[in-house]
């Protein structure tokens, strides 16, 4: 039961990566001023939060495991 904490945060951490690749695609097709303006940010900040999450899930595994 220690891991279920760890779950809820590993989906918060896929709905926080979704909702920004959704806002960055959105941007993208929109094109436009958004687009310019805030694009190239969205895309580093969804590689960031993707990279907590593949951090946030191996730890879960790890946790898992033992």
């Amino acid at each position: 039961m220690h891991d279920k904490p760890l779950f809820y945060l590993l989906v918060i951490c896929c709905l926080v990566v979704l909702v920004i690749l959704a806002t960055g695609i959105g941007g993208f097709a929109r094109g436009g001023e958004f687009n310019r303006k805030h694009g190239n940010r969205l895309m580093r900040w969804r590689i960031i939060a993707q990279a907590v999450a593949i951090a946030v899930f191996l730890l879960y595994l790890w946790i898992r495991s033992g």
